[in-house]
C-alpha cells in the first residue's frame, strides 16, 4: 500500500459552520496528521476555494472565496512545507483540479480521507477515488458531518467493501505500520 493521506474541507472558511460533530474530529485528525508526517506518507488538504460570483452561492452562504483567508487551513492542522494543497470549487477534491495527476507522480494507490462533511464532499471525493482506480479508506473517526446521523449512515452503509474500507484511525495506521516494518524485514 502507498497511501496518502487527503484532508477535506478543514479550512477557516468553514469554521462558522462548524457543529461540535466536526469540532470533536479536529484533535484526531491532527493526530492522524502527525503520524503520517512520522511515516512520510503524503499528506494533501482539499480545500474549498469559491470565485467571488460562484453560482453555489445562490443556494449557499458565501464562504471560502478564493484569494481570501476563508481558504487556509485551520490553525489546528496548520501545513508544513510539505504538504500539499488542491482548491477545489465543487464537493469532489479530484474534479477538475489536478489531484489525480499529482497521486500518479507521488506513486500512490490508496487515498486515504478525512474532513468534512462526510455525506457530501468527503463522499463525493471516496467515489472519484474509487472511479480513478485508487483504493480508498474512510477513516471513519477523523470524519464528520453537521448531524451524527448522516455521518454514521455513510458509515454503516459502506464499510465491509473492498475497494472503499471505512476504518479508524488507529486501525490505518497499525496496518501502514506493520507493512512498513515488514518490508524493512525483507531488505
Amino acid at each position: 500500500m502507498k497511501p496518502a493521506l487527503i484532508i477535506v474541507d478543514m479550512i477557516k472558511g468553514n469554521e462558522p459552520f462548524f457543529t461540535e460533530e466536526h469540532r470533536k474530529i479536529i484533535p484526531r485528525v491532527a493526530e492522524t496528521i502527525k503520524k503520517c508526517r512520522e511515516l512520510s506518507i503524503p499528506i494533501i488538504f482539499a480545500n474549498d476555494s469559491y470565485m467571488k460570483n460562484d453560482w453555489f452561492f445562490d443556494f449557499m452562504k458565501e464562504h471560502a472565496v478564493r484569494g481570501t483567508e476563508g481558504v487556509e487551513v485551520i490553525d489546528d492542522l496548520k501545513p508544513d512545507r510539505n504538504d500539499i494543497i488542491v482548491e477545489k470549487r465543487r464537493f469532489s477534491a479530484f474534479f477538475r483540479t489536478d489531484l489525480d495527476l499529482t497521486l500518479r507522480e507521488l506513486g500512490i494507490d490508496t487515498v486515504v480521507l478525512a474532513g468534512i462533511n462526510t455525506n457530501v464532499c468527503v463522499l463525493a471525493t471516496a467515489f472519484d477515488a474509487v472511479s480513478n482506480d485508487f483504493y480508498t479508506i474512510l477513516l471513519s473517526d477523523c470524519c464528520a458531518s453537521g448531524k451524527k446521523e448522516l455521518h454514521e449512515f455513510i458509515v454503516k452503509k459502506f464499510r465491509g467493501l473492498p475497494a472503499f474500507r471505512v476504518m479508524e484511525s488507529r486501525e490505518f495506521i497499525k496496518i501502514i505500520t506493520d507493512e512498513i516494518f515488514q518490508s524493512e524485514r525483507l531488505k
